[in-house]
């Protein structure tokens, strides 16, 4: 069964939507979410479609079912702010710069941390950087029923907390910690989403804060590098050099919601004075 564990922090007229990774819970957005929401950000925290449930949930859904959830939650959260921003780690980075490429108008920042359009980190067995032919795999209907289980160190520097998110993961609590492994099924549609989002990168006008560790042990630099140069809106860069891939919980998320907070907040502060006078 599937459990919602999506938050809601209120706070001012400026909202942050985030969005979590593959296979991951709103949970890892969570410490984020109540560190901007402390600096008077308005939060929610979703969860995309098939998630916090079992693997055979996630099956059966794909990446247009993921960004259906995505564009619904902030349709729905844009009415009950002025500016709507957007973040996501991981897939979730994807998911929030399709989300700025379709809808310009109603996006005004893009969070954009530890973006995964391809499985390349440092950690990725040999086998696994191949990940990118599972599409054409799965187009035959090839490894249904395989999985990339996660190992070390599961995206997290600190051994304290990769200790307790690994407990929980692989406890079978998928709304704690989620799913100990990527389904191949679910990655092809990954693969397949990133492909499109790739071409749409020039549509993103919004500004974006594009944070990534630099020995993020899952996606290499060159991820954060794509986003880089192919958006068409002005770009901020934080790299993190003590953290690996879950930057939202890793040793470094104090500094990475502080640079987000503060990164948003000057985008809001440019359209007060036009709000100001339409008022």
């Amino acid at each position: 069964m599937i459990q919602n564990v999506e938050f809601r922090f209120e706070g001012g007229r400026s909202g942050v939507l985030l969005i979590h990774g593959l296979t991951g819970t709103p949970t890892e957005m969570r410490l984020l979410g109540k560190g901007l929401n402390r600096a008077g950000y308005t939060v929610y925290g979703m969860q995309l479609a098939g998630h916090c449930g079992s693997v055979e949930d996630l099956l059966k859904t794909g990446w247009r079912d993921w960004y259906a959830s995505v564009e619904a939650a902030a349709e729905q959260f844009r009415h009950e702010v002025d500016h709507l921003f957007v973040a996501g780690l991981s897939m979730g980075a994807v998911l929030a710069l399709k989300l700025a490429a379709e809808r310009p108008e109603w996006v005004k920042g893009v969070g954009v941390y530890g973006a995964t359009f391809r499985y390349d980190g440092w950690a990725i067995p040999w086998f696994g950087k191949f990940s990118f032919l599972l599409p054409l795999l799965h187009k035959f209907g090839i490894g249904k029923h395989r999985m990339v289980h996660e190992g070390e160190p599961y995206g997290i520097r600190d051994e304290r907390l990769r200790a307790q998110i690994s407990s929980a993961m692989l406890s079978g609590d998928s709304a704690a910690a989620g799913l100990p492994g990527n389904p191949w099924p679910s990655l092809a549609e990954m693969y397949n989403m990133a492909a499109v989002v790739k071409r749409e990168l020039p549509k993103v006008t919004a500004p974006c804060l594009i944070a990534h560790a630099t020995e993020d042990d899952v996606a290499s630099l060159e991820n954060a590098y794509l986003v880089q140069r192919s958006v068409s809106g002005p770009v901020e860069t934080l790299w993190l050099e003590d953290s690996y891939h879950m930057i939202t919980v890793d040793r470094e998320r104090r500094l990475l919601t502080d640079r987000s907070a503060e990164f948003f907040r000057q985008i809001a502060a440019s359209y007060e004075p036009a709000a100001r006078a339409a008022a």
